[in-house]
This record gives structure tokens, sequence and C-alpha cells, in this order.
């Protein structure tokens, strides 16, 4: 029996998946075979059309009110360990009582800096608007998908993480404002090309360079964490939270793994990504072929790896701490909106109250027609 998968195009994406359906064959007999798309289509592509061609699709959790509406995935039986779930991993894939995916691989929004050049480390984002902020080296990955998420992260930190905070409004007015000056000031620290960096790049940059020396706000990879990766390793902290507030609120990130409803080998397809977010094959092979597992249980034994702590210590209280993003069938549209102007923000210094206005209005736009 062959099946077919689609996930992304990293080696965190694709090589723990391609390793794991190998022990799975050779265990099953049941042969998977993997391809790979963009991190943009990663975010973008749609997922009915995927599941016309693949019998599984790694996907981000914010789709799941489109596949549920479509009807493009297989509905699988809820996890039966709550305590395997990091944060909202395991949740962020179930809507309206049914889910959707099972939690392969976590990620949030952390800090991470190098070791090796030793800078200060931001406590608060309002460190970012003092006067001796640039001691921090920041580089900050503000494409504008990234800083539309890191919107929301600094948001929810000051306690707004419910969005839309209004039918009028998608997040507060002072809330917003302050959020955009954030924004911009790590705008300002950095070089404009800021703007067309996700947190890949921001990631190669920090590691094979020495121009920059942390990164206040991206989503983590284990892989930089690792000794050889790239020449240099980053390790990961806190994110930085606001003056009166102390839980970081990332946003959470990851992926999860479906099954088509159009695949004829239901059973072994839903065997299969039952095992691969199990905890034994998060620990074992996924882990060792450059994944980054869903698994809290994996995440807490790591912690004493001395290769990886760096990132499963580091990291492990802000994603225990993850916001899940909306859902709902109008977010994604909405998204796609407002990343087209952001690039504005920044490079034309439109005002924050301005281009809050405009989010608001784009926001109210995609509501009414949802």
């Amino acid at each position: 029996m062959k099946l077919k998968g689609m996930t992304w195009d990293h080696p965190r994406g694709y090589d723990p998946v391609v390793a794991a359906s190998e022990v799975f064959a050779a265990e099953t007999g049941v042969e998977i075979a993997w391809d790979k798309r963009s991190l943009q289509a990663f975010a973008d592509a749609p997922i009915a059309e995927m599941a016309e061609t693949y019998d599984f699709i790694v996907l981000d959790h914010p789709h799941v009110g489109q596949i549920a509406e479509a009807g493009a995935l297989l509905p699988l039986p809820l996890p039966t360990d709550p305590e395997a779930s990091l944060g909202g991993s395991a949740e962020s894939y179930v809507w309206n009582g049914s889910c959707w995916a099972y939690a392969i691989d976590a990620a949030c929004q952390m800090a991470c800096y190098r070791p090796d050049l030793a800078p200060p480390l931001p406590q608060q984002w309002e460190d970012f608007l003092a006067a001796d902020a640039a001691k921090f080296r920041p580089l900050t990955p503000l494409l504008p998908v990234d800083a539309f998420d890191m919107l929301m992260t600094l948001v929810a930190g000051r306690g707004g993480d419910r969005m839309p905070a209004s039918p009028e409004r998608f997040v507060s007015g002072d809330n917003g404002v302050y959020a955009l000056k954030i924004l911009r000031a790590l705008y300002n620290l950095g070089p404009d090309e800021q703007v067309d960096m996700n947190p890949i790049r921001v990631l190669e940059v920090l590691t094979t360079g020495d121009d920059f020396a942390l990164s206040p706000c991206l989503f983590g990879y284990v892989n930089y964490a690792r000794p050889g990766f790239r020449p240099h390793q980053v390790a990961y902290f806190d994110l930085p939270v606001s003056t009166g507030h102390s839980r970081p609120r990332g946003i959470l990130g990851g992926a999860g793994i479906g099954v088509s409803a159009k695949t004829r080998h239901p059973e072994e397809a839903t065997r299969f990504a039952a095992w691969v977010t199990s905890q034994e094959v998060q620990s074992g092979v996924y882990l060792a072929n450059n994944g980054q597992p869903a698994n809290r249980h994996t995440w807490l034994e790591q912690a004493k790896n001395p290769e990886v702590a760096g990132f499963f210590k580091g990291g492990f209280h802000t994603i225990d701490n993850a916001w899940t993003r909306p859902r709902d069938i109008w977010f994604l549209d909405f998204v796609d909106e407002v990343c087209a102007i952001m690039p504005d923000f920044f490079r034309k210094a439109i005002p924050e109250e301005t281009f809050l206005a405009r989010i608001d209005q784009l926001y109210q736009h995609h509501l009414c027609e949802a």
C-alpha cells in the first residue's frame, strides 16, 4: 500500500516525516511518499485542493475553521493523553467539537540570542523604547505576516488575548497603538530589510554572522540551537513582557497532520497520524531527524539534553503559555489584507492611530462578509 503526504519545505518539516515513514513502512508495509511546499504556501495554500491529491496534509491551525466548513479532512478521534499537549497545541486543531489534525510539530514566538556574543537580554518590551536600546543589537522578522503576528502577541501580552476585541475593533485602541509603537521601534533599530525577513532568514543571519546579537520575537526553530547546524548557535529565552504584566503570550505556531477526506485508506492513514505524534516516535526517530516535536513529554525530556536544552528548556515557559490565533472562517482573508498594507506602516511612517483604523476597517469588512 502506498500513501502520499504534503508537508512544508524546511528540514524541520520534511526530514522527520520522511524518516518516520521509513520506520512505519518497515513495521507495517504501508509506504508514504512526501512532497513539500514553501513556507508561504504552508500558510496560504487551500487545504481542500491538496486533499484531492494527498492522503496527509501537514497544516497550520488557523485553517481549521475553513477545513471544517469545506469537509476537506476527516475528523479524527480526540487525543487520549491530555498531558501530551504543549499549551494549546492539541486543542488548536479542535473546532466545533471535532479534531481535524494531530499536533505533530510545536512552536511559538520566542526570543533568541547568541550566547557567544553575550548581549544584554531585554526583559520588557519598553526596553526597546529606551535611548540605549541599540545595545541589544536586535534583528526582527517583520515580513508582513510575522509583523502582524507580533502585533497580536504584544496585544495578548497586555491581557488583550480576546481577539476580536469587539464587533467594531480587532484589538482595543490602547493595546493596538502600544503594539505598533514597539514594532516601529524594532524596525528603526534594524535594517529596512527586516520588512522582507521571516524567522528562518533572521535565524540564518544570526547564526552565520556577527552583526546582530538577538531577535526579540520569532517562531523558534530547534535546528539553530543544535551544535554544528550552522557556524554559530542560538539559545532561546522567554519573550519580553509589558510593564505590569508577567506572562509571555507568544502566538502558538507549529503544525498538525490531517487526513484527507478523499483518502482511499482512512484506517491506515489515521493510524499513521496517531503513531507519528506519539511520545515514542516524537522522542525517537522524529526528533533525531531535525524534527521539532509537539509532544510535551518529549520537551520535558529534552530540556535535560545539553545539545538542545537551549531550545527546549529556554522556550518551554513561553510555549506552555502560548496564545492561539482566531480560527474563524473570515480570519485568513483578513490577515492577507492586513499583510498587504503592513509594509507601508514601516516604510511610509503611517501614524499608529491611522494604521490601526485601517486594520479595523478591514476587520469590519471581513466580519460582515462571513
